[in-house]
């Protein structure tokens, strides 16, 4: 009995020192964990900088949102009609403010919590598993077809480009996909750049493009219109009811392409400083009002002046509607290709951000120069295959 006792006496003395030391390697093994993961998140492109301001929030966005889509506003306008043509162009600015604003709430709705992620929001309202499965794939549906959409649209207009100032010259001729590839060259490139801080330059000069070719769209429509008044038809090009509703969704499926700027929004504000006193709701607020006002100050006159020149024989695309001065054409079809070569940028950062987190989280390759080149260049070069 008395052995039994001190046995007893010394698992009890013991007990409560190997737990305490297993607390002990517990709290060092979660505290470097929780480290290593810092150390992760502060390389990833999405969340390494924090250091932007309101005005990066605005023309991030106008350079996200203002794209090839606003050339072929007019067209949209010619689908639907005056009436209805206004109405949509009109109800899709308010909801698409709006909804945006719902987007730049959620990001710090929960105390002490930055959603910096489309996936981590998903995650939030609809679990861990689900949530990813819900979320990522429409992202990259998204996000890659625009990449895809913004390469093709740079090798065109580069094309359109060499064929406005071969016009009359004994130019070589050279067809579109070598035009592709030198518009992919560009990007591999500018996709080692690390994050959105160190594209804010790029972005930048994308959205004054942007504006630049939007302007230059609706001013020479305004002297196009000048010269046709009277002669120009309004009457929907499609006669049979079936063609109508086929013609009413596709102006739809244009205007929304227009406004597709919102995928972006959350990686966006993750760059913007946030503390309780100063969250970072309000500065990327402030950015996004201010770039949706340049927008509507483009994308109005654009769709109206446009559709109010050309009638119903609008082009999908107003400058190939335009097609002379060759001179200001070709300098519009330029300013295309530095803006998509921008807006690139700022929808495929968001996608190396989820490759190479799943490279370095779950596949546990290092954090490195490597990791970024290989992934990112493969990523390009699968744009340009497909």
């Amino acid at each position: 009995m008395r052995a039994k006792s001190v046995n007893t006496s010394i698992i009890l003395v013991l007990c409560p020192m190997a737990a305490a030391r297993a607390n002990k390697y517990g709290e060092i093994s979660q505290g470097s964990r929780r480290a290593q993961e810092r150390s992760i998140d502060d390389w990833l492109p999405v969340t390494s900088s924090r250091n932007a301001k309101w005005w990066y929030s605005a023309f991030h966005n106008v350079t996200a949102m203002v794209g090839a889509g606003v050339l072929s506003l007019p067209y949209a306008m010619s689908k639907l009609g005056w009436g209805p043509g206004v109405a949509v162009l009109l109800l899709s600015w308010i909801i698409t403010l709006y909804t945006l604003w719902q987007m730049v709430e959620m990001h710090e709705m929960v105390p002490g919590t930055r959603f910096d992620r489309y996936h981590e929001l998903g995650q939030h309202a609809f679990g861990e598993k689900l949530g990813l499965w819900i979320v990522v794939p429409q992202q990259l549906v998204v996000e890659v077809g625009l990449n895809i959409v913004y390469m093709v649209t740079g090798g065109k207009s580069l094309h359109k480009f060499h064929e406005i100032i071969c016009e009359g010259r004994k130019c070589k001729k050279i067809t579109l996909p070598y035009f592709t590839m030198i518009f992919a060259s560009v990007q591999f490139i500018l996709s080692q750049l690390p994050n959105f801080d160190s594209i804010s330059t790029i972005s930048l000069a994308a959205a004054i493009m942007s504006i630049c070719y939007s302007t230059i769209a609706w001013g020479a429509s305004v002297d196009k219109g000048w010269k046709a008044a009277g002669h120009v038809s309004y009457h929907l090009p499609e006669t049979t009811a079936a063609g109508k509703v086929f013609s009413f969704f596709e102006a739809l499926g244009d205007v929304a392409f227009a406004y597709a700027g919102h995928n972006v929004v959350l990686e966006i504000q993750a760059t913007i400083p946030s503390t309780p006193e100063k969250p970072s709701k309000k500065p990327m607020w402030k950015g996004v009002v201010v770039a949706y006002v340049i927008i509507a100050l483009h994308y109005f006159p654009v769709a109206l002046i446009g559709y109010w020149a050309f009638g119903n024989t609008v082009k999908d695309n107003i400058l190939i509607t335009l097609n002379k001065p060759n001179w200001l054409i070709a300098i519009a079809n330029m300013m295309v290709v530095l803006h998509v070569v921008g807006s690139y940028q700022v929808y495929a950062m968001p996608v190396f951000d989820m490759i190479e987190m799943v490279l370095v989280k779950k596949l546990r390759f290092p954090p490195g120069l490597p990791v970024r080149l290989v992934a990112r260049t493969a990523y390009v070069g699968c744009n340009r295959l497909l």
